[in-house]
């Protein structure tokens, strides 16, 4: 149980980093330039903003340390006194590598009235028990309420 706590914690802080399943190209030798191939977008640079592909596609292994977030999604969020403040909605991944924010809903009841916040994912502790996943932030549930709100914006046709 520890064992799985302290993988789990050690995974999500691995997500706020770049994507670790790719590999990072070597640096040149001091006073050399860059390539300057299209190799390197191939790199460990995440997902491209694009509508069409230009990398040849890789193949990655998923470390059982790994938190895929299908586990994460809909997750409850306790604080540190074990009580429910939230469930994660959403990950935001800044330019397809990075994980910055876990979107979470807080208030409300049967989703009436509820809001969303994005959290830092440093500040969270992940755990599994019996495969049930669970969140922990060391907040309370009025420090959420009032904490800085997130909206979707609409995508514009």
């Amino acid at each position: 149980m520890l064992y799985r706590t302290f993988a789990a914690a050690v995974a999500l802080a691995y997500l706020s980093a770049p994507a670790l399943a790719q590999t990072t190209p070597a640096a040149p030798a001091p006073g050399t330039a860059m390539p300057a191939s299209s190799d390197m977008t191939s790199s460990g640079r995440g997902m491209t903003m694009a509508d069409t592909a230009t990398v040849k596609l890789k193949y990655v292994t998923v470390k059982p340390a790994d938190v895929m977030s299908s586990k994460l999604i809909g997750t409850t969020v306790y604080n540190n006194k074990n009580e429910t403040v939230g469930e994660i909605e959403d990950l935001a991944i800044e330019n397809g590598k990075t994980l910055t924010g876990v979107v979470v809903s807080v208030g409300g009841f049967l989703g009436i009235g509820e809001s969303y916040v994005v959290l830092d994912p440093a500040t969270l502790a992940i755990s599994e028990k019996d495969g049930t996943w669970a969140v922990h932030a060391d907040t309370d549930k009025d420090t959420l309420k009032n904490a800085p709100k997130f909206t979707y914006s609409k995508k514009k046709s």
